[in-house]
Order: structure tokens, then sequence, then C-alpha cells
């Protein structure tokens, strides 16, 4: 790992108060809990804390320099839905783009929340000049706007920004912001004007920053964790520094002119030297995870919203991928892969769904991530049948497909609640859970499906090990296990890490914030899914931590 000091202490899960149990109390973490759902924009605020938006948790934290610490100051379930990026204003007022709803929202230094606009779409880059807020939007044709706390409509300084993102004044006076889709870095004078390009051909900028020297660095959002200094007002050149902290999303600069920066595929934040060298301040770890499945040798890869990732450490039955690119906490990434939520191990490939409504192919031996169907309705879990057919979940469709070697698709059962995912038995027969009925079936060609289990509390992941199926059941935070000879069932393990924390209020399907925003996937919708390993054990997701749980069975094979 790249980190000059590795901070590993234990951090705290949310479901700290419980633990598994079962016939076989053996739930065991293949990687710590993750503090931070994800970390977007972050900012010095006038206590001289460093706060962290939390696109996927929902909430904002103020972090400890010195020790990691975190406290939760904006929390999950107020106003603010889906925090992107925030800024503070002179007299010590939070800004805070809330991306999914549109919103942006004032806290005052009292801690009570005002509406400042919501007539943004996208809001994302977010700054403060002064008693003056400036915010972009996040989409194709995107505007930047001054927007007035005490009522006053917004003002468009321009348009036609392609992705709009996290910004800052420069030391000129003018504000500058990325053009995310065109690789560009443009500038504009606060009071309007002509915008003005200032660097072409930026690697996928998605956020500017200006140190205390007045020095520009782009940060990419792209894997190897780059930052460019330009030299503005010079010769124009660049010097990049790659840092291997993947998916970066923004950066803030201490008064020692340290910088700090944050990830949206895997949260935490970082100390970045001028050189490269790393100084974990919170670890990074999994965003979900979501979908699991395990690989030739025993690896096991997990669908993580942003990525595919796998677990570190190394456990007896379930090998670790190459440490090589392991994040401070205990997880590797393997490939950036926007919004994926399935996956299936088919030999050396890896199979995916994603939330935008794909379903893609990802060959880790050359690099390639092949689209192979497009425009489903929120596909989640997949496997491959006997004849190499990928059989997918669609949740939102209700129904359950099958995507042959030449991309067709065929249908295989419709009419279902909320189906999530799918498990094959050795005679290649299918199962799939429907978490709106609170039953598995087994699909029957030419027949309706089968029940197979009913009564079960919002069951998601299914994996099958001989005669035996096994469901997550995210209503009771438990794994049910099913004998499909005998249709006997037992609690396998329970008091899980799974969905909400303990005391956090479910959101109603139509509570839930839009996929879609304005053609912008919104939040993710959590998935928990489950897969046998070589030896006989377990595997699942505790998305409710960000964690991989490895349980070892109570019946024999």
């Amino acid at each position: 790992m790249r980190e000059g000091d590795q901070r590993q202490a234990t951090r705290p899960s949310r479901f700290d108060g419980t633990r598994a149990r079962g016939a076989h109390p053996s739930a065991e973490r293949l990687n710590p809990a993750n503090p931070l759902w994800g970390s977007n924009g972050i900012a010095f605020g006038p206590d001289g804390r460093l706060y962290v938006a939390e696109f996927l948790g929902g909430r904002i934290s103020a972090v400890d320099l010195d020790g990691g610490d975190l406290d939760v100051v904006v929390p999950r379930g107020g106003p603010v839905q889906s925090p992107d990026d925030l800024a503070f204003g002179a007299d010590g007022s939070m800004y805070i783009a809330d991306l999914v709803p549109g919103r942006v929202w004032r806290r005052s230094p009292g801690g009570e929340y005002s509406l400042v606009c919501d007539e943004v779409h996208n809001p994302n880059g977010i700054t403060c000049v002064g008693d003056r807020l400036f915010v972009n939007e996040m989409k194709p044709d995107g505007r930047l706007l001054e927007l007035f706390p005490d009522g006053g409509e917004p003002v468009v300084l321009t348009q036609g920004l392609a992705m709009g993102n996290a910004m800052q004044l420069g030391p000129d006076g003018y504000l500058y912001y990325p053009h995310m889709i065109s690789e560009q870095i443009w500038r504009i004078p606060p009071d309007g004007g002509a915008p003005e390009m200032v660097a072409d051909q930026v690697d996928r900028p998605v956020a500017v920053r200006f140190d205390l020297a007045g020095v520009l660095h782009v940060l990419s959002m792209g894997p190897e964790g780059r930052v460019t200094r330009i030299d503005l007002h010079g010769t124009g050149s660049r010097t990049p520094v790659t840092s291997g902290l993947v998916g970066l999303d923004n950066a803030a600069f201490d008064a020692e002119n340290r910088m700090f920066v944050s990830s949206y595929a895997s949260g935490g934040v970082t100390e970045l030297h001028p050189d490269g060298r790393t100084r974990v301040i919170v670890p990074r770890g999994f965003d979900g995870p979501y979908g699991v499945t395990v690989g030739p040798g025993g690896t096991v890869y997990a669908a993580d919203h942003y990525r595919v990732a796998s677990p570190s450490a190394t456990h007896e039955g379930v090998p670790a991928a190459d440490a090589s690119g392991a994040d401070a906490g205990g997880v590797t990434s393997h490939v950036l892969a926007p919004f994926a939520h399935g996956i299936a191990a088919d030999g050396e490939v890896l199979h995916l769904t994603s939330q935008f409504g794909d379903v893609r192919t990802y060959d880790p031996r050359h690099g390639t991530l092949r689209t192979r169907l497009r425009g489903l309705k929120r596909p989640m879990g997949i496997a491959v049948d006997p004849a190499g057919a990928l059989v997918v979940a669609e949740a939102d469709g209700g129904r359950v497909v099958s995507v042959a070697d030449d991309d067709t698709v065929t249908v295989l059962a419709t009419g279902l609640g909320r189906p999530v995912d799918v498990a094959l038995d050795s005679a290649g027969r299918c199962y799939v859970s429907d978490e709106e009925a609170g039953t598995v079936l087994r699909l029957e060609l030419d027949a309706p499906p089968v029940v197979v289990a009913d009564g079960l509390g919002a069951p998601q992941g299914l994996t099958i090990l001989g005669d035996e199926l096994y469901a997550v059941e995210t209503g009771h935070r438990r794994v049910r296990g099913i004998s499909l000879s005998s249709r006997t069932s037992w609690t396998e393990a329970e008091d899980l890490p799974l969905g909400r924390a303990p005391g956090e209020e479910p959101r109603t399907r139509e509570e839930e914030p839009a996929l879609f925003a304005n053609g912008l996937p919104g939040m993710a919708r959590r998935f928990a899914g489950i897969a046998a390993t070589p030896d006989g054990s377990l595997v699942l997701s505790g998305d409710g931590e960000g964690t991989l749980l490895r349980l070892t069975p109570s019946r024999g094979r």
C-alpha cells in the first residue's frame, strides 16, 4: 500500500450493539466497517474542523484530523437527503448541495435549516465568496448560478456546462469550474461575463482547488487517483501526481497548506503530499457492498455501486485479491463500474448489473467492460445458467430475463412484485427472491412459478449449496436456510448488519429519492447479496455497515 502512516485502529460500526448469532455463531467480518458512506464534498468550517458530505450516507460529518474521529453534524433522516458538496459563508453558515431532489440548503451556525432554492437541477459544485453563494449543475448543458439565501431570484451566470462539479474562487477573482464530460477547466467573473476556457484535455476533472500559494489543483475521478497541478500564470505547465486513491472527488487545504482529499468510490479522508505520498485520516472501505460472488480460486468480488472490489485480508477458504491496490480499510478496487449492484463470476470474467439499467461483462485479463444489454428497470441479482446465458432479476420491471451469448433476451417470468436475486441449482432450475411478496419462487417452464418459501422478511440475496438454499432476509436481518427437498427451514444467522441501522426509520418506495433525477442516477437501493465459497462457507454483504461477512453453515453437505 502507498500510505505512509496506516491508521488501522478499529472503527465503530452502526451495529456494534449487535452480533451475528444462530445455530453456529461463526460470522466473521472480512474487512472493517466503513466509517464514511462515500466521501464527496469536503470543506474546512469556521471551527477548523474538516466537514465531509456523504452522498450515499445522506449525512455530513466533521472529522478530527488528529485522531480521525467523526462527529455527525447533519444526520440522516433530516431535510437533507443526498448532500454532495458543501461550503461555508462568511457568517459561518453551511450551504449544502442536495443533489438528487435538486435543492440547496442553508444550515445556520445555530443548526437551523432553511431552503435556499429548489430550482437547481442536480446541484453539485458549490462555493461561497464572502456572503455570496454560487452553485453549478452536474448535468449536460448545466448552469452556473448565484443564489440568494434571503429569497432573491437566482441569477444564471452562464449555461452549457458539460457536467459541472466542485468549483472555487481563484486568486485572480474568477470562479473556476470543471466540465467533466469535455475534460476542460473554465472560469468566469462572479459578477457575470463571458466564460473562458483555461485548460483543455485534463484527465476526467471532478474538482478544481487552489492551495494557499494560488496553485491550481485539478482532481481526476479515475482509478489512478491523479491530481494535476497547473501553472496558470507562468508557462502553463502541468505536473501530474498519481496517488493510487481510486475515485477522487474533492479536496481541501488547511491553514498549513496540507491537502486532504475524499473519494466517492470508497469514502475515507486522506492527506495527499505533493510527491504523491498519502496518510490515512479516515480509512476507506465499501460503499455497499451489494451483490457478491466468488471467482476461480475462491476470490470474493463485490459490486460496490461505483466499482468492483474485494476484501484485502486473507481468510481460510477466502483468498485475498492482489493487495497492491488495497485501500486502507481492507478493500481492494479492481475496476470502476458506475452503479454496479449485481455480480456473478463466470470463469475468468465477471458479469454485472447496473442501476443505469445495464448488464455488462468485465474481463480482468484485458481490462474491458462490455455492455450486453441496456434499458432494464433496476436490474439487481444475476447468475449464469448451464448454457452460459445470464439470468437477471429486474427489480422494478417485475421480471426475470435471460441474456444469451448473442445478447438476445428471453423473458423467463413476469408479473413478480420486486424480484431481487436469482440462483440456480445443480439441475439448472432458477430460484428468485421476491422482496415485495416475501417469497422465494422456483421458475417452471410453461407453468406458474412454485413457491418454495413464503412469509419471509424482504428476502434479497440467494445462493444454493447442494440441497440447501440460503436467503438473506433484510427485513429481519438474518439468513434463512431452506431444504429444497423437504422444504424445512431454519435460521442460520441473525442480528446481522443488514440494511437500516437500529432505530433508523425506513423509507417507502414512494419516499425513496428518484433513481434518475433529470437523467442522472440518484441514490443506491440497498441489496444484500450472498454467495457460496469453494470450501462450503457463505459470504454475504453486510451492507448496513460496509463489510463482507463469512459464515460457516450449520448443516453439513
